[in-house]
């Protein structure tokens, strides 16, 4: 009994999530049987990959209480060199190693903006978004990268015992690093202590500005192969990949729990608010609800989460007081 509590304390805000996805399936279920057939449900987790692995990425920045806008624009530098390195013939293994560090090098970069020269995360990544998004069109020079051999894509699209997609073991991959990463580490132990106050945890002799940096370039990886599972989803690589696509990260790692404050989050948490959003998304259309409505949903969602963490604020300060 005591056990149960204490599951029920530490992951109170996962579960309310989970039900909330759990509800959320139902009443659309209820609405439209099509909701509830396997096809669709594996469709719905198969379509999250890519938010999710961009999601999944950036909650390591935002619990440093940063945040990366560049997400989309970094995406579409991975997706279009590493889709002219594939069409030039280059084996798919060693693009898909390209694409990963070149994820992480600019993620580093974005790190370096913010550690190194003192920049706002707000202000950084939003140069950065510019100037990633602008060597994505100078290096194709405007065009889509056309033709990406059927060898990459498959690696990615085929599913594992003709059931589970090759891209949502990925995204389930990442989510164990990342949450091994931020519960069983000293890194993630000093992520969440930055999160919660950077100056104590300068003054405790703990290296911020490295490990700020290396959450931005983490951050880099999950936009990597967010970018590689796009790529070989469309089998074209667009310069314009990716835009818009850093509100709904957003969205997913608010959704999840994480604080936009910094010092609170949760790796799980983000993969179930990143699979709530999709769920959401996909309903709305079965329902017959035009798709422009999404984006009001998702702004109303963001202003939602982080309404709660202030009402939770306000409790924990009234309760603190009280018991003084």
């Amino acid at each position: 009994m005591l056990f149960g509590k204490r599951i029920l304390a530490k992951f109170s805000r996962e579960l309310g999530i989970l039900f909330a996805l759990l509800l959320t399936v139902v009443v659309f279920g209820v609405l439209d049987p099509f909701y509830l057939t396997s096809q669709n449900l594996m469709n719905i987790v198969d379509q999250t990959t890519v938010n999710g692995l961009l999601a999944l990425g950036i909650t390591f920045v935002i619990i440093t209480g940063g945040i990366d806008l560049s997400v989309g624009s970094n995406m579409a530098v991975g997706i279009v060199i590493v889709g002219t390195l594939l069409v030039a013939g280059v084996p798919p293994i060693l693009c898909i190693l390209i694409g990963i560090v070149l994820g992480f090098i600019l993620g580093l970069f974005n790190g370096f903006v913010v550690a190194k020269m003192r920049l706002l995360p707000f202000i950084a990544t939003l140069g950065t978004m510019s100037i990633y998004r602008g060597i994505a069109f100078v290096f194709t020079g405007g065009w889509p990268v056309l033709n990406i051999p059927s060898e990459f894509r498959s690696m990615f699209n085929d599913r594992t015992l003709w059931i589970i997609p090759n891209s949502v073991i990925l995204m389930l991959l990442f989510t164990a690093i990342g949450y091994i990463l931020l519960k069983h580490t000293r890194f993630g132990t000093y992520l969440y202590s930055i999160g919660g106050n950077e100056d104590a945890t300068r003054m405790s002799g703990i290296n911020v500005d490295r490990n700020k940096m290396i959450a931005y370039g983490i951050c880099g990886v999950g936009t990597a192969f967010a970018g590689l599972v796009m790529l070989a989803r469309l089998g074209t690589g667009e310069p314009m990949a990716g835009q818009g696509d850093e509100l709904n990260a957003i969205a997913a790692v608010a959704i999840g729990g994480t604080s936009l404050k910094g010092g609170k989050g949760s790796i799980i948490g983000t993969l179930l608010g990143a699979l709530f959003l999709q769920a959401l998304r996909v309903g709305l259309i079965v329902v017959g609800i035009e798709p422009f409505w999404q984006f009001v949903a998702t702004g109303a969602i963001i202003i939602a989460a982080v309404y709660i963490d202030v009402i939770k604020e306000k409790i924990s300060l009234i309760r603190s007081t009280s018991a003084k």
